[in-house]
């Protein structure tokens, strides 16, 4: 259960937040959301998909795994990528919105909320959230561009999304995959952009989705499945280790 309060540096100023990963911080995690604002850096090492909400609503997410509850970038205690996407990288964090007066006007301003029972608050360990002298820590200078960046993605997404399913983009994808003869798994539920709808579509459609800064987005999406061969690898290396460990037991 998630108990949120709002952050300051008078009631949280020996707050700590471990920067470690692993299944004890929630870690296991087959997938996480993405935004459009950290596309440039997922497609490099993650896979782009979209799912489709019980709104009818699309959201894009990043493939870590092919389980509900598989992370193949966990190792060791680390996390084996150079980019670490956004909705894990703020930890207890997230933004609320507050009324408050500026400038003699009442405005809904955003503001940073904590998590005190998430597993990553940990006493008297990991990274301090506040200076001696109450001022933000380096660690927490860093959190807020990171929620800064998914407050403007979750807006960009909204309309990005919108676009791309008014020229019928976002199509559902059949991925079968095969690790060796005996794995594989089929998942389902994940969309993608359609290629081929894509390179067809008219100079007027083209220019809007460049216009609005929603191509780019296509087109990172789309280079971002050539990590799906990565991700294969890394699950055929952990059964290879699994199929090792199991003969060693048995002899």
């Amino acid at each position: 259960m998630a108990r949120y309060q709002l952050l300051n540096n008078v009631a949280h100023k020996d707050l700590r937040v471990s920067t470690r990963f692993g299944t004890e911080f929630g870690d296991s995690l087959g997938m996480v959301q993405a935004f459009p604002t950290e596309f440039a850096e997922l497609q490099r090492e993650y896979p782009i998909f979209f799912r489709q909400g019980t709104d009818g609503e699309f959201q894009a997410v990043a493939l870590l795994g092919f389980d509900h509850h598989e992370n193949l970038f966990l190792q060791g205690g680390g996390w084996n990528a150079s980019y670490l996407p956004g909705a894990i990288a703020r930890g207890p964090f997230l933004i609320g919105f507050q009324e408050q007066e500026v400038d003699g006007q009442l405005r809904t301003e955003p503001v940073i909320h904590v998590d005190l029972d998430h597993p990553r608050v940990i006493t008297g360990q990991g990274e301090p959230v506040f200076l001696g002298h109450g001022g933000n820590s380096p660690y927490l200078e860093h959190i807020i561009d990171v929620l800064r960046g998914i407050n403007d993605g979750v807006q960009a997404g909204q309309a990005m999304f919108a676009a791309f399913q008014a020229l019928e983009l976002i199509q559902p994808m059949s991925l079968d995959v095969r690790f060796d003869d005996s794995h594989g798994v089929n998942l389902t539920g994940l969309y993608g952009i359609d290629r081929e709808r894509l390179a067809a579509l008219d100079p007027a459609s083209l220019h809007e989705l460049h216009r609005s800064g929603w191509l780019e987005g296509a087109y990172l999406v789309l280079a971002s499945l050539y990590n799906m061969r990565r991700l294969i690898a890394e699950k055929q290396r952990r059964l290879r280790e699994q199929d090792a460990a199991g003969q060693g037991r048995a002899a």
